[in-house]
């Protein structure tokens, strides 16, 4: 009996601080109705964004940053060969939008063992502004992207960025992906802002480039296998804090196989586990594999409905983060169930292996993450 009491208390503390996580979330994250204004005042900005390769969505994502609402901003490509194939369109687009501020720098600098990192070092050194966007290609901008990016700037912050928000998915794999990237991540980083534990994300960061170059500017930001893991740890060393947009911005994804679902979700986990080590090991309960499991112990221990207590756990888990989904506007489907389901069953292996292994796929180059970073890179690795 005993058995079936700590087992039961397990999966209730469980289900309870992932129902406080959901409602920090549904209460955080508010998709803005109407865009937003441009402030008086406003200041340049440079957005420096890295590309490598052509991907299903690469001409819209890319276009996106050239029809900002935005009066005084300039782009800034980084590319790490002049062999990519991205370099044309990057080309024709700028030729479209001669009126935005654009360039292109071919060529990395190789301080570290993040070839995205490396990618950016040319680019941030060619930024002229104070304010400086670090955005992944494949964030699709909206066009009140860089006034939304300042709305969440406060006197105590170091570093806004944005979580991706998984949009447009095709096919079974690229909804688990959604599920992995939306409602658990995504819901997860606002909840740990909302405690004053917000972390970075790669995917869309505005620096102020003053703040960071007193502090030895983007190179030590290859200090980390992971720049958004240097980031946060930069950021809070300062005494200041990560905080996030009102909304996520949104990744289109297209289609996504399982191999790929878990070649990325594997590596984002270990360098989760070497950059933060104390953060991710309650990782193994933010799905609801583990707590379903401890509810059918207790139940059977207990002399109760198997079935009842664990579809009574599933229901509980799942019904307020399909609540939180439609809330943000997030992609649902009559699969979205499975697509938890399958998530969190990913959850417990994928948590598991993190912690054995040292070596990680970027795009299909290896890489070590035992040395955090340290190191250069070859010249011809994808930066993104």
């Amino acid at each position: 009996m005993a058995l079936a009491v700590v087992a039961g208390a397990a999966a209730l503390l469980a289900v309870i601080v992932n129902l406080i996580s959901l409602m920090v979330a549904l209460v955080r994250i508010s998709p803005p109705k109407t865009l937003r204004a441009v402030p008086p005042g406003s200041t340049p900005v440079s957005l420096v964004r890295p590309v490598c390769g052509i991907e299903q969505f690469s001409e819209e994502t890319l276009r996106a940053g050239f029809v900002l609402d935005y009066p005084d901003y300039e782009i800034i490509f980084c590319v790490a060969r002049g062999t990519d194939p991205i370099l044309p369109l990057v080309r024709r687009l700028m030729a479209e939008y001669p009126a935005i501020p654009s360039q292109v720098i071919v060529g990395d600098e190789p301080c570290s063992e993040n070839p995205k990192l490396n990618n950016c070092v040319r680019g941030w050194d060619a930024a002229r502004h104070d304010w400086v966007i670090l955005a992944d290609s494949n964030v699709l901008m909206p066009r009140d992207y860089i006034q939304r990016l300042q709305a969440s700037w406060r006197p105590d912050t170091g570093l806004v960025c944005s979580t991706p928000a998984g949009a447009r998915p095709s096919g079974f794999w690229s909804e688990v992906e959604c599920a992995f990237l939306n409602s658990l991540q995504a819901r997860w980083q606002y909840a740990g802002e909302a405690l004053g534990l917000g972390f970075a994300q790669g995917k869309s960061m505005l620096w102020k480039k003053s703040f960071l170059d007193a502090r030895g500017g983007i190179r030590v930001l290859g200090r980390e296998i992971a720049e958004d893991a240097a980031s946060t740890k930069l950021v809070r060393a300062a005494g200041l804090h990560v905080h996030l947009v009102d909304a996520p911005f949104q990744q289109p994804l297209g289609d996504r196989t399982a191999a790929e679902v878990w070649s990325r979700q594997f590596r984002w986990a270990r360098l989760r586990r070497v950059t933060f080590p104390l953060f991710f090991a309650p990782e193994l309960f933010s799905g609801g594999v583990l707590p379903m499991l401890l509810a059918g112990i207790a139940a059977a221990l207990a002399g109760w409905s198997v079935a009842g207590a664990v579809a009574a756990t599933a229901l509980l888990w799942y019904g307020p983060e399909t609540v939180l989904a439609w809330r943000c506007g997030w992609p649902l489907s009559w699969r979205t169930p499975i697509t938890f389901l399958v998530r969190d069953a990913l959850i417990v292996p994928m948590w598991t292996y993190a912690w054995i292994g040292e070596d990680i796929v970027w795009r299909g180059n290896p890489m070590s993450v035992r040395t955090k970073g340290a190191g250069p890179v070859p010249a011809d690795t994808p930066a993104t």
